[in-house]
């Protein structure tokens, strides 16, 4: 399955699934998913992954078709079959991601019934030009990287106070994080934790560094999660957290950054603007009502 999403991804420009569905894929999660497989003659030609766990936002399916047997009604085939598991086993609702925002992605979702309701921005900029001013940190607040084993409680706390509204990062549990750390990119050192003068979590820059052949041809940093807690909002913390993180990106030798963020969250794209990030790709997702169970 993940050769599959390889061979999607190289030719589409975009990965077909999220990070945290590759991860439920590998390492299995606290509830199970969906696995719907198409194939012929012992060869995977089609792969969706269901989760119908999310009784807020109803249950969200992710697809990929292999370049070689695509325009053949595989994705069709696909989703329908998400549509199914939807009604069976969920409220009929259901969340379908289209990553990379290609046409008959688009054109398929509309005509089984999905209408367009959320889109996820993914920025670049370089890390050489313009050069990036050093963090100015509120008073008396004070930057170390993430100590595993210390740490996680009260990160955990801070990123649900600051992602209340995220339908997905606010959610994380100690599992999600554990399973991040274990993943081989993980680099506490390029976990940035911001401490009050109390001893208290103020705000976090969690970076990620991607190898050759992801999101590109070379090595890419990412402001993997960036958060702050709600009583710490209007003190600039946010903007220093992030450029901590990108002068700690470009200290590995890397030339780019890239970060994804909600155009819901006008708040967030107009800092990370300002910052020098510019639009990249954009990733939709597309939604079928229950009442449009029907469709």
């Amino acid at each position: 399955m993940l050769a599959l999403v390889d061979a999607a991804g190289t030719a589409d420009g975009a990965a077909p699934l999220s990070e945290h569905t590759v991860l439920h894929v590998r390492h299995g999660g606290e509830a199970p998913a969906v696995h719907l497989l198409l194939g012929s003659g012992g060869e995977l030609r089609g792969y969706a992954h269901v989760d119908t766990t999310d009784a807020v936002e109803g249950a969200a399916a992710e697809l990929a078709v292999h370049p070689l047997h695509r325009r053949r009604g595989l994705g069709r085939a696909l989703v329908s079959a998400a549509m199914a598991v939807a009604d069976e086993r969920a409220d009929g609702r259901l969340r379908l991601w289209a990553h990379g925002d290609h046409p008959s992605a688009s054109a398929l979702a509309l005509s089984l019934g999905f209408e367009r309701y959320r889109v996820l921005f993914q920025l670049r900029r370089s890390l050489v030009e313009p050069a990036l001013p050093e963090p100015t940190l509120p008073a008396g607040v004070r930057l170390r990287p993430f100590v595993p084993g210390v740490d996680e409680e009260s990160w955990l706390r801070v990123n649900a106070r600051a992602f209340a509204d995220h339908p997905e990062q606010g959610r994380w549990t100690l599992a999600d994080l554990r399973v991040r750390m274990a993943e081989p990119w993980f680099d506490p050192a390029g976990f940035l934790m911001a401490w009050r003068p109390d001893g208290s979590l103020a705000g976090f820059h969690w970076t990620k560094v991607h190898g050759a052949g992801e999101h590109g041809h070379d090595p890419i940093g990412e402001v993997y999660v960036l958060g702050v807690d709600p009583d710490a909002h209007g003190g600039g913390l946010g903007k220093a957290l992030t450029l901590a993180g990108l002068l700690h990106l470009r200290g590995r030798g890397l030339d780019r950054a890239m970060l994804y963020v909600d155009e819901s969250n006008p708040g967030a794209v107009a800092l990370y603007r300002k910052l020098g990030f510019a639009l990249w790709s954009t990733d939709v997702a597309y939604r079928r009502s229950a009442v449009n169970r029907s469709a």
